[in-house]
C-alpha cells in the first residue's frame, strides 16, 4: 500500500485538483466505510487508521467528498484549493 506522503500517512496532503485531505487519527476508529466508498483514496495502515493513498487522484472528488461524509465519526477533513474547509461543514 503505498501512501501518498510517506511521511505523513494520514496527510494533510494536496491533491491534483488542488483540494487537502487529512484524516484525523485521535478520531478514526478504523470504520472503514471511506475505503470501500473511494478504495483508490484511502486504506487502513497496521494500527487500523485511515491513511491517504498515493493513488488518490484517480478518484473523483465526489468520490472522495462521499467516502468522508460517510465517516461515522467525521475524521477526514477536507478543503478545497483556497484553503476553505468543504468536509465537515
Amino acid at each position: 500500500m503505498a501512501l501518498k506522503d510517506e511521511s505523513k500517512p494520514s496527510g494533510p496532503v494536496t491533491l491534483a485538483n488542488g483540494w487537502t485531505v487529512e484524516v484525523d487519527r485521535n478520531v478514526c476508529i478504523g470504520a472503514a466505510p471511506c475505503t470501500a466508498m473511494a478504495p483508490k483514496t484511502f486504506g487502513l495502515d497496521d494500527e487500523g487508521k485511515a491513511t491517504v493513498l498515493a493513488t488518490a487522484d484517480e478518484d473523483s472528488t465526489d468520490t472522495i467528498l462521499n467516502a468522508a461524509r460517510s465517516c461515522p465519526v467525521a475524521a477526514i477533513i477536507i478543503k478545497d484549493k483556497d484553503g476553505k474547509q468543504v468536509f465537515p461543514e
